[in-house]
């Protein structure tokens, strides 16, 4: 019998603080069950401005994007989006999404980090409270914060470089053979290239 051939790199460039991501997460960890695919979730920061640094249309279009996103939400049962009261370095939470990756928790991890994050439950620019919630895991928060104080600037910096490389602008951001597909509602015709690259299971 013939080996298999191995599944197909399907690129995620994500940051915890877009609730964009937030809402393509759990569609986005379903594609490998559904297609042959292997899902490379790849931290990138989305920039924001902080109030006083935009103008009145960023305004209006960030309180749009948070109204648009509980909508979104809503279609699927209504899970909290509060939009955050600062402008966060998520750095620290994306080195625990490594972490995680690397320890064999990302899933559980990344679902929690969204959800506490859009409860404004969770600080995820604050290294401690990183480490407290994969304690909360399970896992060796003492092996986060040598993690984070070693390796783990130069693991997100690499992917920083890679969402560079890769023309990155925006997050959630799917890239499949060099075709990128930008934002959760893009879903739909992701899995149609998918299909057509005749990669369903």
């Amino acid at each position: 019998m013939a080996a298999m051939e191995a599944p197909e790199e399907l690129k995620l460039y994500f940051d915890y603080k877009s609730p964009f991501a937030y809402l393509a997460a759990e569609p986005a960890l379903a594609l490998p069950e559904r297609f042959a695919v292997r899902l490379r979730w790849i931290p990138y920061f989305l920039r924001i401005k902080g109030k006083g640094e935009r103008s009145l249309y960023s305004e209006w279009k960030a309180r749009y994007s948070y109204f648009d996103a509980r909508r979104w939400a809503n279609l699927r049962g209504g899970f909290p989006i509060k939009g955050p009261l600062k402008v966060y370095d998520s750095r620290p939470a994306m080195i625990g999404g490594l972490f995680a990756e690397r320890e064999g928790f990302f899933r559980e991890y990344t679902l929690e980090t969204y959800a506490r994050f859009f409860r404004r439950e969770l600080e995820i620019d604050e290294t401690a409270a990183v480490a407290n919630l994969i304690a909360e895991l399970g896992h060796d928060p003492d092996a986060f914060f040598r993690y984070a104080q070693g390796e783990g600037a130069a693991d997100l910096k690499a992917c920083l470089d890679e969402g560079h490389e890769d023309h990155v602008f925006g997050v959630p951001l799917f890239l499949f053979r060099g075709e990128p597909f930008w934002g959760h509602d893009r879903m739909p015709l992701l899995e149609q290239r998918l299909t057509e690259a005749g990669l369903r299971r």
